[in-house]
């Protein structure tokens, strides 16, 4: 990135430019987080489940290990954080601006998907015997699907396994920011600089961990945490590419957008400064074409003065 133009692009002077320009990928952001709400409240399919199929469900119901609450601090929170404190330093607003919401959109599109899925395929959690029959008493109907007779958002929310919410959103999250930093530190400038790598991978292990505690608090199945994982690692990827290089571009610690007004600022310079030197480009061709001029003039003179000279020779030999 060019340094010399860093800090002149902030808040104050292009925030609410930029602000204009994204409005509407402002409204659609808002609008998924309706789209989002909507779906939390839609009732999720309840699949059946018969008796035999309660041998890998009998799993003990235990309390989180990451509460639910803490999910957006250290996946929406954390990443925010870095990003003013990039902004603090270089003063780009372009690269603040477009981080926040490249990464609100990854989090949020995850969510849709996530909480989509999960109401479509209804898939039972490992811990449902326990949520459906707390009493440890199970009742089966003549088809032999499941009676339960414990709480009944208990019982909902054992059927919201798949995919893993915790894992997708810390990996839309997370992996957001292990890309963002990969393009800030240049983690891919060929030069070797292997621990560059730790930066990169910390947040995707923090995601992982995350993805490995639901599983040991018998909220998932390995397969939930699997394409969780792989759904917000996606999203964030893509959402990640909207704004910004890939992080092994060479411009790659930079947004698209600071970049194109860069060239743009160059081009304008650049006519600039033509614009002031034509007046002196057209008054030394105007100088040019004059000198030329009187130098034909010169030479017409000198064929003029020749050739009278040679009449005057014809005459006076005539005469002679």
């Amino acid at each position: 990135m060019d340094e010399v133009q860093l800090g002149s692009h902030t808040i104050r002077s292009h925030g609410l430019t930029i602000a204009r320009t994204h409005m509407h990928d402002w409204l659609i952001l808002v609008l998924l987080v309706v789209i989002w709400v909507v779906i939390l409240i839609i009732h999720p399919f309840y699949r059946f489940v018969g008796k035999d199929m309660m041998d890998d469900l009998r799993y003990p119901l235990q309390s989180n290990t990451v509460p639910v609450w803490a999910v957006p601090m250290y996946a929406v929170l954390l990443p925010m954080l870095i990003f003013i404190f990039v902004y603090i330093r270089r003063r780009d607003v372009y690269d603040l601006h477009h981080a926040v919401l490249g990464l609100l959109f990854s989090v949020l599109v995850t969510a849709v998907i996530t909480d989509s899925i999960k109401n479509a395929v209804g898939r039972p959690r490992p811990d449902f015997f326990w949520r459906c029959f707390p009493d440890g008493k199970d009742v089966y109907d003549k088809w032999g699907n499941v009676i339960c007779h414990g709480d009944k958002s208990v019982i909902r929310e054992g059927h919201k396994s798949f995919p893993s919410g915790h894992t997708s959103w810390s990996f839309a999250g997370l992996g957001f920011l292990s890309l963002y930093l990969s393009g800030k530190i240049k983690a891919f400038d060929r030069r070797g600089h292997v621990a560059k790598l730790c930066i990169v991978f910390f947040p995707l292990l923090v995601a992982s961990l995350v993805g490995i505690s639901r599983v040991d608090d018998y909220w998932h199945h390995w397969q939930d945490v699997f394409a969780g994982g792989l759904l917000g690692l996606v999203v964030a990827t893509f959402c990640y590419l909207q704004f910004y290089p890939p992080p092994y571009d060479a411009n790659g610690s930079g947004t698209y957008a600071y970049f194109r007004v860069i060239e743009e600022s160059t081009a304008n310079t650049t006519n600039t400064i033509n614009a002031a030197n034509l007046p002196n480009a057209m008054t030394g061709e105007i100088q040019i074409a004059n000198q030329q001029e009187s130098t034909d003039n010169g030479f017409m003179g000198m064929h003029l003065a020749r050739n009278s000279n040679s009449v005057l020779e014809d005459v006076e030999s005539g005469k002679s």
